[in-house]
This record gives C-alpha cells, structure tokens and sequence, in this order.
C-alpha cells in the first residue's frame, strides 16, 4: 500500500508540472551502470533537470552544474554523474534501491520537453565464468538483442568486438589482434562472445556495452563479466605424470615380458626339435 501511495504520488507530482511524455522502460542489473539520453546536445542557455521520483538530484543551468544538493546524498552515494555538454545522467553501479522514475526537464526559451524513465533494477544474476586452459568460453549477455542495438565488447577498454545494426566486427585494434589472434567469435542475433582455446592471460573483465536508440533520446548500458581462467593444479599435473609414468613402465614391462618368452621359445626349438637332440638325428 505505501509503494502504491508513492507510485500515485510521483505521478502526481508530474501531472502538476505538466508533464505529458511517454514513458521509457529501461531493465537493468545489479552492479549495471546507465545512462540516460546521451546523444542529446545542449545550448548554454538550456536549464536541465533531472528528478528520482520527486526528488531533484541534478541540475545545469548555463555553464553550472550541480549534483545530489538535497536528499539525494544518502541514496546515490557519488554514484551519480552528469554530462555537460549532453545532459546525460549515468547511474553507475545500479542498485535495486535505484528503481523508479527518473525525470528530465530541459527548459530550452520558450520550449519545456519532459523524459520519463522508468528504471527497473533486478539482483545480479552470476557473472563470474571460469574455464580450464586450452577450453572455450562463452560470454552471455543475458538478454534479447534488438535489431537497432548497438552492441560493443572490451577486454577492460580494449575494443574487441562490435555489432552495429547489421554489420559485425571482431578485432579491428592492433591491440586486440596480438591478444586474441582469431579466437574470438561473436554470435550476431545474440550478441554472446566465445573466447577458442583460452589462456590465462584472457583472464581479467569483459564489459558489454549496449546502446538502445529511439525517437527522443538513446540510453546506454554497460554490464560487467569476470573471466578466470586456470591452468591444472601442480597436483593434478604431477599425478597425471605418475601415471603415464606406471602406464608406461607396465606397458615396457609388459612388452619386454613378451618378447623373452617369445625368445626362449624359440629356443627351445632350435635345440630340441620334437624332444629329440639335435645331435642324435
């Protein structure tokens, strides 16, 4: 009944101010960052706003700017940042606490445009992923790709992939080409990323960058995946030893114990054809 009354509440509160957008769902994931319009470009005498709920928690007015000046502290917690010359809002490190309505006003002259973001925030489903040396990887972004996203991977803030519309790159930096050496693979209506014959050093972060364009304004989401990946342990490498060792050491045992019978059979027949001496025939 409370979160109803403050759902009510906030709607409200934009009612009141002659808000008449259309809403834009954004679903996140615990320890996401987002950001809120960043294609848009700004004039001097552009005053921005931006709200949670009824809060105000941003605001440029010329070439001021402001963060988090009223209760805003407490529940973002320097984890807001804003954008000067866009007007963008990035939310870094999302929390579920960080679900709501997040508004913004941009009062242009005469001319009063409203956003409304309805951002959703869910636990973090397990990112963390761990493969053996010398196996493959696969990276899940955890979601359904549209056809105008725009997706881009980084091994920390290397580019090593990308899908743009139609078209599909793996590898264009230098860098990433002495790295990975054409095993990486990108998988074009999901977006998932498969790492081919793994070493340790592709251990480390892969970020996913996810860009949702639409008619008012495009949002950015960027999500974090932790690869490990581990050599066999010092014990399992010696007990793999030990025992190709005894396999071939009964195996060599094995053989030298053929061939001995095998000779002294021989010799017996060279010596005593049938049972009768050879001296005697």
């Amino acid at each position: 009944m409370k979160l109803l009354f403050n759902f009510l509440a906030v709607i409200l509160f934009f009612l009141d101010n002659g808000v008449s957008s259309v809403n834009t769902n954004v679903s996140v994931v615990e320890g996401d960052s987002v950001t809120l319009c960043d294609d848009m470009k700004i004039n001097k005498k552009d005053d921005i706003k931006w709200y949670f709920n009824s809060t105000r928690i941003a605001e440029i007015a010329g070439d001021k700017s402001e963060i988090c000046t009223d209760q805003c502290p407490e529940r973002f917690r320097d984890r807001l940042k804003l954008d000067h010359q866009t007007g963008s809002l990035t939310i870094t490190n999302i929390t579920v606490t960080d679900s709501g309505l997040y508004r913004q006003e941009n009062i242009s002259g005469s001319t009063d445009i409203s956003k409304i973001f309805s951002v959703s925030g869910v636990s973090a489903a397990e990112r963390d992923v761990s493969v053996m040396e010398g196996k493959y990887v696969t990276v899940d972004p955890g979601e359904t790709k549209n056809p105008n996203d725009t997706m881009r991977w980084y091994f920390y803030d290397i580019l090593i992939a990308e899908i743009t519309g139609d078209q599909s790159e793996i590898c264009t930096d230098v860098q990433c080409k002495e790295r990975f050496r054409d095993r990486l693979k990108l998988n074009h209506q999901t977006g998932f990323l498969t790492i081919m014959n793994t070493r340790t050093t592709d251990s480390g972060e892969y970020k996913l960058k996810i860009t949702i364009s639409d008619s008012s304004c495009s949002i950015t989401r960027v999500k974090r995946f932790s690869v490990a990946v581990t050599c066999l342990p010092l014990v399992a490498v010696i007990g793999i030893c030990v025992g190709l060792f005894v396999l071939g050491a009964a195996a060599g045992a094995g053989v030298f114990y053929c061939r001995r019978r095998s000779h002294t059979a021989v010799s017996q027949i060279d010596n005593d054809g049938n049972g009768i001496p050879l001296g005697e025939i």
